[in-house]
């Protein structure tokens, strides 16, 4: 059932982009610098495309910088869950060798030093 409900969602959304494309579909320029600026440095940046190109290269544009700022934001999240798996590793690694020790009698360590044999002399 989800599965139909994803194929309608898109369907919808490839039929609503359609529709822009085509309302939009009139050639703009698109000027990298304003004109005054433009003119002081006596570059003249323009590019004509259509307006629903500008749109969605807008909103793709506006995407890619939102994931980006996300992926740096959340870096200390990652590196503290990446120290935390290798410390998670190590000790399951140190707790695996002490139960493969169980065949060695547990002792205190207190009686261990108690039952110490003396050195004479």
């Amino acid at each position: 059932m989800i599965r139909y409900m994803r194929y309608l969602l898109i369907a919808a959304l490839t039929i609503f982009l359609l529709t822009v494309s085509l309302a939009n579909r009139m050639v703009v320029p698109v000027n990298f610098l304003p004109e005054d600026v433009a003119a002081l440095f006596g570059v003249n940046w323009s590019v004509e495309m259509p307006l629903f190109l500008v749109i969605f290269g807008g909103v793709v544009g506006g995407a890619v910088i939102g994931f980006t700022w996300e992926w740096l934001r959340e870096h200390k999240h990652r590196r503290t869950a990446s120290v935390r798996g290798r410390e998670l590793a190590r000790l399951e690694r140190e707790l695996a060798v002490m139960k493969d020790s169980t065949s060695v009698p547990h002792k205190d360590d207190v009686l261990a030093l108690i039952e110490k044999p003396r050195k004479a002399g």
